[in-house]
């Protein structure tokens, strides 16, 4: 039987460098890889690609309703293992689906994503992998905001220059000039983004 893997974290914190230094790992000791990705990640195309500039070309991408079981049926005879990148991007089913080919196979599946959208908000994709994961982990980065070394774990969206909390859920940076991401500490995502007044709460609760 073989395990689901869940490897999460925010923006910028080396997801896809992981996965392709890994699935590089396998390949040289002889071994044979499938890399995945949805195709609503349109960010280069049919590649995974890294900041570092290292890409891999995925050799399927996933469809919205596309069932992957399907996707991979008579392709896993000699596979070692499944990577799949941006794997917040999956709906439920397509999770459940990997959960089957593991619980089925000794292949473990590999996968890399996001927790949170920009609004603080578990992606769907996300929310079935921490419920289905055998094993899970978290990738760390820096908030850029912060000038101590404080934890990323949450992600803002600027448009224009300046943080907003609503609008679509995906919106692929590079498809979109006036759109980037910015991996946030707590304490950022909630002034900077939620614009709440923490030094308010803080008077409220001490009674100060």
């Amino acid at each position: 039987m073989g395990k689901l893997v869940l490897y999460y974290a925010t923006m910028n914190s080396g997801k896809s460098l992981d996965l392709i230094r890994t699935d590089y790992n396998y390949i040289e000791n002889g071994f044979n890889t499938i890399v995945m990705k949805p195709s609503k990640d349109t960010k280069a195309e049919d590649y995974i690609s890294t900041r570092a500039g290292l890409k891999r070309k995925v050799d399927y991408l996933i469809g919205e309703e596309e069932s992957i079981i399907d996707i991979l049926s008579n392709k896993l005879n000699d596979i070692t293992c499944i990577f799949v990148d941006e794997a917040q991007f999956l709906n439920k089913k397509q999770v459940k689906e990997l959960r089957l080919i593991t619980a089925s196979t000794d292949i473990p599946v590999i996968c890399y994503a996001l927790r949170l959208n920009f609004k603080g908000e578990l992606f769907e994709g996300s929310e079935a992998l921490f419920t289905d994961a055998d094993e899970i982990n978290e990738l760390k980065t820096l908030c850029p905001l912060c000038k101590k070394e404080n934890m990323a774990r949450y992600v803002g969206r600027k448009v224009n220059g300046e943080f907003v909390s609503k609008g679509k859920e995906v919106v692929i940076d590079g498809s979109n000039n006036n759109v980037e991401y910015i991996p946030l500490c707590e304490k950022h995502f909630l002034e900077d983004v939620m614009h709440e007044d923490l030094k308010l709460v803080r008077r409220k609760v001490y009674g100060k």
